[in-house]
């Protein structure tokens, strides 16, 4: 019996590791092709205008061109907070964000956990789709509707003249203007927000709830101990990705519900600096918008580390 020469293999597992790590172009090409339009649309329309940034440090005059502007340095900035009722307009937005992001989290959560809980998947489905019908509408349109619904005479403050309760002036009224407009965000953005939660909620191991049954766990203490720290890490996400807009209370549902009345209670910094473009301060909106996303930046940043330090989420 001939002996016979086993030859070692050419290919060190550094190689191996490294061939699966970075496959050749050519086997990847048509997934970076799929990629190609959202990375030239943000070069168009993020990067391309970042040199207007310059805006924000001088007097521009749109005749004399960025370049042909006067410089001021940091003036514009030290207006924000100087001039009359902008200090007011950032408590403002800081308020209704906030609410807004605490309630965006938490309503969605909590559908997607009562949803999760239906065995009929036929009034399952019909649910889904009517909570998600009020995100695909524009805010001129939900506007509209809720002018008519809530106005002294609509719908709602009828019911509340049938129950001898006093009629409210939801959009008349400062303090009423703010909760109308965090509850209608939440009607219109809540059930499609729950599409995420709903996709971890289906990603969760199976086995964890039959072992926890096994060991007398009931529907409760399953939900306490096993589906909530799964949704954890996805909570944690989009409470991350939320920050980014603490100082944008949603210019789009602010400007067409506001009115003279509640001016100094739901007055937004986007809606201020609107009122200041359209007198041409176009150097004071760029420092706004600077300012904006400075900020974002900032929260953003705080909140990937938090998250990484307490639920050991991370992009990289």
């Amino acid at each position: 019996m001939k002996n016979i020469a086993i030859r070692p293999s050419t290919t060190s597992p550094a190689t191996k590791t490294s061939t699966k790590k970075f496959r050749p172009f050519h086997k990847t090409w048509r997934l970076h092709l799929m990629l190609l339009p959202a990375v030239l649309a943000a070069l168009v329309f993020k990067y391309a205008p970042m040199p207007g940034i310059i805006m924000a440090f001088e007097n521009f005059k749109p005749w004399l061109g960025i370049t042909g502007s006067d410089w001021v340095g940091l003036d514009n900035f030290r207006m924000i907070f100087t001039m009359h009722g902008s200090v007011q307009v950032i408590l403002n937005t800081l308020l209704i964000s906030v609410l807004k992001i605490v309630f965006g989290l938490l309503v969605p959560v909590a559908f997607a956990l009562l949803l999760n809980e239906f065995r009929n998947m036929a009034l399952k489905r019909t649910v889904q789709t009517f909570v998600y019908l009020p995100h695909f509408m524009s805010w001129v349109i939900l506007s509209g509707i809720l002018l008519d619904v809530l106005s002294l005479d609509g719908i709602v403050n009828r019911l509340l003249t049938f129950l001898h309760i006093e009629p409210i002036m939801f959009l008349g009224d400062g303090s009423w203007f703010r909760v109308t407009v965090i509850v209608s965000d939440l009607w219109k953005e809540f059930g499609f927000s729950a599409i995420v939660f709903l996709a971890a909620l289906s990603g969760i191991n199976p086995d964890l709830y039959e072992a926890a049954e096994i060991d007398g766990a009931g529907r409760w203490q399953q939900t306490l101990h096993i589906t909530l720290p799964s949704l954890l890490p996805m909570m944690s996400v989009v409470f991350t990705l939320s920050l980014g807009s603490m100082l944008s209370a949603n210019f789009d549902q602010i400007y067409n519900l506001i009115n003279p009345l509640v001016l100094q209670q739901g007055d937004i910094i986007d809606t201020f600096v609107f009122r200041n473009f359209q007198a041409g301060q176009y150097s004071l909106a760029a420092a706004v918008g600077l300012f904006k996303s400075a900020v974002g930046f900032i929260l953003i940043g705080c909140g990937y580390y938090g998250a990484y330090k307490w639920t050991n989420y991370r992009v990289f």
